[in-house]
């Protein structure tokens, strides 16, 4: 197995003997980064575990737009998956990559010794894992049953949803909730998961890519996706959607899939749940008021996809969101 060095997962000495240093050091699992994609403390690990695979957390709620660059790490992949939906513009190594809104789920990995740039428009939350070659190298021999013939180099940088490496990731932030040492290798182990599913998912795609559908262009995405975001209460469909990027139905849905990772009416109603959240954070909206604002004729219906969604009624997550939101504020 692989020994996922996490420097925010070693417990500094505690010359008091107290334990509560320790424990709290422990399961530390993703600190915050303080400048994007550097994860705090790497400087310690190069030195302590130089191959070590390094887990950190980009939030961003200050005032938008917020610009970013980063330099590229020679040593390192870094695999970025987003925790909630945020729009942003992202370049990697000169070339634009994203420009619109990136759902949750989404997943971008960019190839070592490539800078990149972002602006960010709204508020986000990423988690990024800095995965060394011989993190990618031992996940691929566990994945094909032999070592690879030379270094892995991910190089498509368009980012995909994955609803596993979703709740994969979800996972990881909360490992801080486990007893201390359980936490720690609970965190490890989400960690190697997370990285083996990409190396796997990069080299699925690239056995398939011949069969693949080409893209959709950047551009026909920004306009599907802003033609989405101004009709989310609308009753559209995949012929409306379509249109607006001047495309027949097939041809738009197949490159929207593979710009994406995602059919165009699951990335719909994504953001109509995603919509919803937002409104139900505020007391004023009554749940069949959002139903209506967020394009569900029903709140039935409603109901049953933010269920699917977000594993609650939309109900039981306002009472949850609402004590959480209390309690941080007591």
């Amino acid at each position: 197995m692989i020994d996922p060095a996490m420097p925010v997962l070693d417990a500094p000495d505690n010359p008091d003997g107290s334990g509560l240093a320790l424990a709290a050091r422990a399961v530390e699992v993703a600190p915050t980064e303080q400048q994007w994609r550097r994860p705090p403390h790497s400087e310690a690990a190069s030195a302590s575990r130089h191959h070590g695979l390094l887990v950190s957390r980009w939030l961003c709620d200050g005032p938008a737009p917020l610009e970013v660059t980063h330099p590229g790490d020679a040593q390192r992949h870094c695999i970025a998956l987003a925790l909630r939906s945020s729009s942003i513009r992202l370049l990697c190594g000169g070339k634009p990559i994203i420009d619109g809104r990136l759902p949750a789920g989404a997943v971008q990995v960019t190839a070592p010794s490539t800078p990149a740039s972002a602006v960010f428009d709204s508020a986000s939350d990423m988690l990024h894992l800095h995965a060394p070659q011989n993190a990618m190298a031992e996940c691929h021999a566990d994945l094909f049953g032999h070592a690879p013939s030379g270094d892995i180099v991910l190089d498509d940088p368009f980012p995909y949803v994955d609803p596993v490496l979703e709740r994969l990731g979800q996972a990881l932030v909360v490992a801080h909730l486990q007893d201390p040492g359980l936490g720690r290798m609970f965190a490890e182990s989400v960690a190697i998961a997370i990285v083996s599913r990409v190396v796997a998912s990069h080299f699925h795609r690239v056995a398939t890519h011949r069969r693949e559908p080409s893209r959709l262009p950047p551009w026909r995405l920004r306009r599907a996706l802003e033609y989405i975001e101004a009709n989310l209460a609308a009753p559209i469909g995949l012929a409306d959607i379509a249109a607006s990027t001047g495309l027949t139905r097939m041809h738009f849905a197949a490159q929207f899939r593979r710009a994406t990772g995602m059919r165009p009416h699951e990335y719909l109603l994504r953001r109509r749940i995603e919509h919803a959240q937002d409104l139900l954070r505020h007391a004023g909206h009554g749940v069949l008021d959002v139903a209506l604002r967020c394009g569900f004729r029903s709140q039935a219906h409603f109901t049953t996809v933010f269920k699917r969604f977000v594993g609650d009624t939309p109900h039981c997550w306002r009472v949850k969101v609402a004590s959480t939101t209390g309690s941080s504020h007591a």
